[in-house]
């Protein structure tokens, strides 16, 4: 079935797959969008319904998306082509693909302007610039450093850079490698924050916020909003998982590796609560501070604790290291492409592909400064392609993958790449792709749309 040119080299081993896999989903989403929606959402009834939600619909997309990429072999454009092909089904599916690779390229031009906010944080950490400043200050500082744009362009070329860099050196010695180093260090730098937590005052009242629900501040809004978060956090519908599927060697159990992906991507989510939760309430600040809570409310906490240069650069390394591991995942499609359709180099797709994602991320940082009055439909350019790109692009995507593997790929050959020994688990999954999934993304397009 799959055209033999196309076939890529594959991970060493399961744990490569689940350590890169686990960087596809462990990025901003986590670190910087779980907390401060959690905090604007209530706390536990809202990490109670992501949970659930991650149950429900993450894992059944995920293990779908895994196991159409390992079974096409190739980028995701094409691997949905010949799939397509192979199940006798209308062309057409290939547009999910470009689709998958397309809101991967948007997300991450302005997903690394962001990025470069964290690394930039690092340095203004150690400085000691937050040392005891009030909030009006360190509001004052994020709005004067997001509104250069000649600073802006500094940093996010140099993440730019860093993505391009290791990309480059394939799968092996580049996205292999990288997230083999990259994962543990971000593991340890994690336990070392909520370790640093634990010792604050603020330690029970974050524990409660965060794991014993209140459902009176839980709204139908609150749980649209987790049924999304729990998608967008593990790096659904944007190919990056379909791709890295396709490196995945067909000894090893999809089902079992994603369920690892998963588990590691919801604890550090809640590990990242636990380390800025307990801050935020030791210091007396409101956890509902949305957007900037790590680069304005979190800044301020810091600067008044014992050691907080420290630790608070610490954090923000974090942040750039899970933003890394996440960026080489969201470009790694577009270069697969090109590398099959377009005969470059591994090191010419890279440099293109980071080019042109550089290029489009200057309209994000613009967006913040020149081009701020620049509206597209009520939007400026950041806002327009974080809507089109989390709100639209990635739930229709997510809908086409559950679809295509539930509905459109025989029983036969879900279960011969499955290969569960549990015939119920295979079971549930097959509802839960069919059913669930589907219909969990289409309540998150349609609230996008206003329409619910």
């Amino acid at each position: 079935m799959t055209d033999q040119r196309f076939v890529h080299v594959q991970w060493s081993s399961r744990l490569a797959f689940v350590l890169a896999a686990s960087g596809s989903a462990i990025g901003l989403g986590n670190i910087w969008k779980f907390p401060y929606l959690t905090g604007e959402h209530g706390g536990g009834a809202f990490v109670l319904v992501y949970l659930l939600c991650v149950a429900a619909i993450g894992i059944p997309i995920m293990i779908a998306e895994t196991l159409l990429g390992r079974r096409g072999r190739q980028s995701p454009i094409n691997a949905m082509r010949s799939l397509a092909e192979a199940a006798k089904v209308n062309p057409a599916w290939q547009y999910a693909g470009w689709l998958g690779v397309i809101s991967g390229f948007l997300i991450l031009s302005y997903y690394s302007v962001i990025a470069g906010w964290a690394l930039a944080y690092v340095f203004k950490m150690n400085s000691a610039l937050f040392s005891h400043i009030t909030p009006e200050t360190a509001a004052r500082y994020f709005d004067e450093f997001r509104t250069d744009p000649q600073i802006q362009v500094i940093w996010h070329t140099l993440f730019m850079v860093a993505t391009v860099a290791i990309v480059s050196r394939g799968v092996n010695g580049g996205l292999e490698k990288g997230t083999r180093y990259l994962m543990p260090a971000l593991a340890v730098m994690l336990v070392v924050l909520v370790l640093y937590a634990v010792g604050t005052e603020g330690l029970g009242r974050a524990v409660a916020f965060l794991f014993l629900p209140d459902f009176s501040r839980l709204s139908g809004e609150s749980v649209l909003t987790a049924m999304g978060q729990a998608f967008f956090s593990l790096g659904l519908g944007m190919g990056s998982i379909m791709v890295y599927g396709s490196y995945l060697p067909s000894h090893v159990s999809i089902a079992r590796s994603t369920i690892v992906v998963a588990a590691a991507d919801t604890a550090v989510a809640l590990f990242a609560g636990l380390a800025i939760f307990p801050i935020v309430f030791s210091n007396h600040l409101e956890p509902g501070m949305g957007p900037g809570l790590i680069f304005q409310t979190l800044p301020i906490a810091f600067g008044a604790m014992p050691g907080g240069s420290f630790f608070g650069a610490l954090f923000f390394v974090l942040v750039f290291f899970a933003a890394l591991t996440s960026s080489i995942a969201m470009i790694e499609p577009a270069v697969a492409w090109l590398t099959e359709n377009r005969g470059l180099s591994r090191e010419a797709a890279s440099a293109w592909s980071g080019l042109a994602c550089w290029g489009l991320g200057l309209g994000t940082l613009l967006s913040f400064s020149s081009w701020s009055d620049v509206r597209l439909f009520g939007r400026n350019l950041f806002e327009l392609l974080d809507f089109l790109t989390a709100d639209v692009m990635l739930p229709i995507g997510g809908f086409l993958v559950a679809v295509f593997a539930g509905w459109v790929l025989s029983r036969r050959d879900t279960e011969e790449e499955l290969e569960m020994a549990d015939s119920r688990a295979y079971e549930a999954w097959r509802f839960l792709v069919r059913y669930v999934a589907p219909s969990g993304m289409g309540i998150i397009f349609l609230k996008a749309m206003e329409l619910i």
